[in-house]
């Protein structure tokens, strides 16, 4: 479960009281909505299935996909999958890999969504274990799946759009300059992550 509104808002109530900026950037913009997900592999995959291709696509072949294995996915029924059938899902051959990898993990018990290591650095190793999820796309699902408070996906391009915005910087910081700045920021960044994405679009500031 991802972050709730609550949390979000003592999070970001927690940044503005020890950075003036975000206490600007709060006054004007509001609280963002939580962004939440359900835990387990069938968000994965989803993820997986949408990258890349427009959001009209990814639930094209979402629904294709849903419609031969059932509404939950199950992994069996995956991996029992053809090239041709999954190709007729809209799913190519390197989409294919990255989907019978991350199936063939879970089949095997080498990666367990419902038992994921508590540390978020051993977490997000398990995940991208998985070909063709790196590290940005494991933060995302900690961060709204799982809800994961301290997640911070600095090598992000709309966090970092979105962090010079709020801290009015004139030219948007490095994935290394984001990492350093948020580190006062513990154990709040998947707040401010959460923030910064609400900011990047607001025209206000």
């Amino acid at each position: 479960m991802g972050l709730s509104a609550e949390l979000l808002r003592q999070g970001i109530d927690e940044l503005s009281a020890r950075e003036p900026a975000f206490d600007r950037a709060r006054q004007i913009a509001g609280y963002p909505e939580p962004r939440i997900r359900p835990t387990g592999y069938a968000t994965m995959l989803r993820t997986i299935v949408g990258q890349q291709v427009s959001v009209a696509a990814a639930a094209s072949m979402w629904t294709k996909l849903e419609a031969l294995v059932g509404a939950d996915v199950p992994v069996a029924a995956i991996l029992a999958q053809d090239f041709d059938a999954l190709r007729a899902c809209g799913l190519s051959r390197q989409k294919q890999s990255y989907i019978r990898s991350l199936c063939q993990l879970v089949a095997d018990g080498e990666l367990d969504f419902e038992a994921l290591p508590e540390d978020d650095e051993t977490a997000i190793a398990q995940l991208v274990q998985i070909k063709g999820v790196g590290r940005w796309s494991a933060e995302i699902y900690l961060l709204f799946a799982e809800g994961r408070p301290d997640i911070w996906p600095a090598g992000d391009l709309a966090v970092q759009a979105g962090i010079g915005k709020i801290l009015q910087m004139e030219a948007r910081p490095s994935e290394k300059e984001v990492r350093v700045l948020a580190d006062p920021w513990r154990p709040h960044r998947g707040a401010a992550a959460i923030f910064t994405w609400h900011c990047y679009n607001n025209a206000a500031l």
